[in-house]
């Protein structure tokens, strides 16, 4: 079969730079890369002619070369003593060379995380639960029970997948090795072994109760203990109770995100908290004391003759604990001086004769705006 044009292959213009045709493999060579596509032979085949591709087009030399001569330029039957190819080129530098270091932990990171021997013990995968509380339990702590569905290792064989009585045996096919390497051309090529999944191991007669595979899935119920002072975004790790670890490995961990609904009545600032609160106009003008609500229960406030609008009372540690246990907020208590409406007659009447008494010193305010303003206009 013809060979593709390599720069097709690759999916760039004869005109690309090395850094276009650097980052087009980059991205084609993860996307085919074996490891990502086990069993898949189409992809096993594309990963190498990328290979290839990249090999030619890497170089200056022979992409002029390619650019000449097409494929016959690496043919030693089609040149005659002309050019030749500069050796094997390692699908794999190009990430060395990109993300630094042999085999850094990006580099990792594409081809499924640091190298460890397959066939040892794994740890479980961590879990994420997301929670959503009250208000209430955020500022004052609480405990909570989850249910949670997660692999566990299985009682029956211990986690080793075998019937009691009898054990797991050397793979044949990989020796051990958990991977089985072929040879196509120029390239090897390591997969897993298709006989043990990558475990080093068979098992001849596996566990009834889980199928061979070590774990089961089980519902279950952890309890939380959500510490006083927490906010939105908080993570809480539950240590050991994410899924069971593989072939005798630790679990893994579970982490609850929570999320706390708004209050009706607070609004949290930190370790404060700010609350809104109505007073008449009498109540403002010839004081008053009031009520006022707390997380711990009600709260007396005493109404200076005169307050305004918007003015701040605040009650020292009545706001939320800290989450290290630092110290506690304060409640700021915000006071808004409420408009009477729906006046009735004698009610208006009384009004109208309160206005007529007042002068500009009832109303210092007033009269110091509207001194601003004249000066402003003059």
């Amino acid at each position: 079969m013809a060979k593709r044009d390599y720069y097709e292959v690759l999916g760039v213009e004869r005109s690309a730079s090395e850094e276009e045709i650097k980052k087009a493999y980059r991205k084609l060579a993860v996307k085919y890369h074996p490891d990502k596509n086990p069993g898949d032979k189409g992809a096993e085949e594309k990963f190498k002619e990328l290979g290839e591709a990249y090999e030619a087009l890497s170089n200056p030399q022979q992409r002029a070369a390619y650019d000449q001569y097409g494929h016959a330029a690496f043919d030693p039957r089609a040149r005659a003593g002309g050019f030749r190819g500069g050796g094997f080129h390692d699908p794999f530098e190009i990430f060395r060379e990109v993300f630094g270091g042999g085999g850094g932990s990006i580099f990792d990171e594409l081809f499924g995380g640091e190298r460890r021997d397959p066939t040892g013990p794994q740890r479980g995968a961590d879990l994420r639960y997301d929670m959503e509380i009250s208000f209430e339990d955020a500022v004052l702590g609480c405990e909570k029970e989850i249910p949670v569905t997660k692999l566990e290792s299985c009682e029956k064989c211990r986690g080793s997948g075998a019937e009691p009585g009898s054990a797991a045996k050397t793979c044949s096919t990989c020796g051990g090795r958990g991977q089985v390497i072929s040879s196509r051309g120029i390239f090897s090529i390591a997969q897993t072994c298709p006989r043990c999944d990558g475990s080093g191991r068979v098992i001849e007669k596996p566990c009834h109760a889980c199928h061979g595979a070590g774990r089961r899935e089980r519902a279950t119920k952890i309890k939380i203990k959500i510490p006083p002072g927490v906010d939105t975004g908080a993570r809480l790790r539950s240590a050991g109770n994410g899924e069971g670890g593989i072939r005798g490995g630790p679990a893994g961990n579970l982490y609850v995100v929570l999320h706390v609904r708004p209050h009706e009545i607070f609004q949290r600032d930190g370790d404060d908290l700010v609350c809104d609160v109505p007073i008449s106009f009498v109540q403002a003008a010839l004081g008053a004391e009031i009520e006022v609500p707390t997380l711990a229960g009600k709260a007396n406030i005493r109404i200076p003759p005169g307050t305004q609008a918007g003015t701040v009372f605040r009650l020292k540690g009545k706001g939320v604990k800290n989450v290290q246990g630092y110290e506690v907020g304060d409640l700021h208590v915000r006071v808004h001086v409420e408009v009477p409406t729906h006046l009735n007659a004698a009610q208006r009447a009384k009004l109208q004769e309160f206005a007529a008494l007042c002068d500009e010193n009832v109303n210092p305010q007033t009269k110091s705006f509207f001194e601003r303003a004249r000066e402003l206009f003059r």
